[in-house]
Formats: structure tokens, C-alpha cells, sequence
């Protein structure tokens, strides 16, 4: 049995951008992930050991936001990459990362990058 696991809108602050400033000041993020994952073991013995846990998956991504990027491409690989490595069960992840007000010289919500892997 497949699954589709999503944490919406998780935000963070953090030092990820190619100026200086961005890396001392830092912004405001948002991290959405999707995961496919096979649970049916999980599903049919109520086993959170044979699932994704929820928390352990936002403390991953809370600690690869906490680790300074130029790139959000290279955020969301690492992410992706964290949370593949940790759950066996994971067929496919999607991470976005969007940047909340990113100075780029006018009004912008924000500037998004979605990996898939």
C-alpha cells in the first residue's frame, strides 16, 4: 500500500542566499515535503516503526535549514537526500523550499524551488 505523506508549510529562519547580507541577517523560509512511501505493513499493525514518523521527518529538515546554502536547489537536494537516506520506505520525495520576501529590488512574496527525487 502507498502512501502520500505531506508536512505543509513548515517555516524556518535561516542564512541561505549568494549576498552577504542574506547570510548574516538571513529570511524566513518555507519547506513543504511530499513523500511516497510504502506503508502497508505500517498501515495493517498500526507500527509507527514500519512507517515515516512526522517528527523525526520535520527535525531532518530543521536541521538542514540550520546549515548555511548560496543555492535553495542545494537545500532541497539536501533535504530530499537526508530524508531518503533515513526512511527505506521512501520511493519518492518532493521538496520545496520557497525564500519569503527575497531582495531582489521590488515587492515579491517569494521564489520558490521544488526538487523531486
Amino acid at each position: 500500500m502507498k502512501a502520500l505523506i505531506e508536512l505543509e508549510k513548515m517555516e524556518f529562519r535561516a542564512c541561505h542566499g549568494c549576498y552577504e547580507l542574506e547570510k548574516v541577517v538571513g529570511n524566513r523560509f518555507l519547506v513543504d515535503v511530499g513523500i511516497e512511501a510504502e506503508v502497508g505493513e505500517a498501515a495493517a499493525t498500526d507500527d509507527l516503526r514500519k512507517s515515516v514518523n512526522y517528527l523525526t521527518v520535520y527535525e531532518l529538515v530543521r536541521e538542514q535549514m540550520a546549515i548555511p546554502s548560496d543555492i535553495l536547489e542545494n537545500v532541497a537536494h539536501r533535504i530530499a537526500a537526508t530524508l531518503r537516506e533515513r526512511f527505506a520506505q521512501i520511493e519518492r520525495v518532493t521538496v520545496k523550499v520557497t525564500k519569503l520576501a527575497p531582495p531582489l529590488g521590488g515587492k515579491i512574496a517569494g521564489v520558490s524551488v521544488t526538487l523531486s527525487e
